[in-house]
């Protein structure tokens, strides 16, 4: 059975797309720690991220550096977090968090609440800094 985020690449499940290539899609997490939390996905499902080859784990860290790049010029913050967790979905992915102190990172945040205009503005906001 497919996990989400393959269904969200196959267009099965709406997204709130912030970039993507032959190899990776980036979107919006739709329940953020931030505005602006941003998932990296490779469009291959593997499960665990350092079950990835080699060279895809590289290229899609090269590709979240540009996501993340584009994050820090659409969204005021000091940095952008990068977590990889990889319990929730099966599906391997890193989480891109805009942040201002490290404790924006803490999972037990409350989670930041958008409408469907306000996601769409922010990924929208992301991908015109691509």
């Amino acid at each position: 059975m497919a996990s989400i985020f393959s269904k969200i690449v196959a267009g099965e499940i709406p997204s709130y797309k912030v970039a993507e290539n032959d190899k990776f899609y980036a979107f919006l997490d739709i329940n953020p720690m931030t505005k602006g939390h941003t998932l990296v996905i490779p469009k291959q499902e593997v499960d665990y991220i350092f079950d990835l080859e080699d060279s895809t784990l590289a290229e899609m860290n090269v590709f979240a550096k540009k996501i993340a790049l584009a994050i820090k010029k659409a969204i005021p913050c000091q940095r952008i977090g990068m977590m990889v967790i990889g319990m929730e979905v099966p599906h391997a992915h890193i989480h891109l968090i805009p942040i201002n102190k490290e404790s924006d990172m803490i999972l037990s945040n409350p989670r930041q609440k958008f409408d469907q205009k306000q996601f769409l503005e922010i990924a929208g906001s992301i991908s015109k800094q691509m």
